[in-house]
């Protein structure tokens, strides 16, 4: 897709990814070192689209909400690795689309996972997207399963 015309959320969700995949570097509290990335980046005009900065905002505090969670769904996902074993890259990815496919109820199951797999094109070397589409295959199955629902409680799968 040419960048130009890529959608405000996508752009969101390529800055939270980076801000996220940068805290797992820090030794900081995660929630106050993605706010002074994103806000570092804003102002020295890298990120210069309002909707895009505001969804990344809202997509990182979220995620970041709510990881204990989503890494405890992803570890069970991932047969035979360990959350640690699994590259930066990647489980950030997987957060964000975990977090998409579970809690943002607006996101279609398909298109969270599409965002996944385009995430780890732009990001990932190149099996990353086998290995993300993997795992978040497996999951939207168990959501999408008999008398599921988006939005069920995700401490159930």
């Amino acid at each position: 897709m040419n960048p130009k015309k890529r959608s405000p959320r996508r752009k969101g969700r390529e800055i939270a990814f980076q801000i996220l995949y940068g805290c797992t570097f820090s030794a900081l509290d995660s929630k106050e070192q993605a706010g002074l990335s994103l806000d570092h980046f804003i102002a020295a005009g890298q990120f210069t689209e309002p909707k895009a900065n505001a969804f990344a905002r809202e997509l990182t505090e979220a995620v970041l909400d709510s990881c204990r969670n989503v890494d405890r769904i992803i570890e069970n996902y991932s047969k035979n690795w360990r959350l640690k074993r699994i590259a930066r890259v990647e489980l950030t990815i997987l957060r964000l689309a975990v977090y998409e496919m579970l809690f943002q109820e607006d996101v279609p199951l398909k298109v969270a996972i599409n965002e996944g797999i385009e995430l780890s094109k732009t990001f990932g070397d190149p099996r990353s997207g086998h290995f993300v589409n993997g795992i978040l295959d497996g999951i939207a199955r168990e959501i999408s399963g008999p008398g599921a629902n988006q939005g069920d409680n995700p401490a159930t799968i």
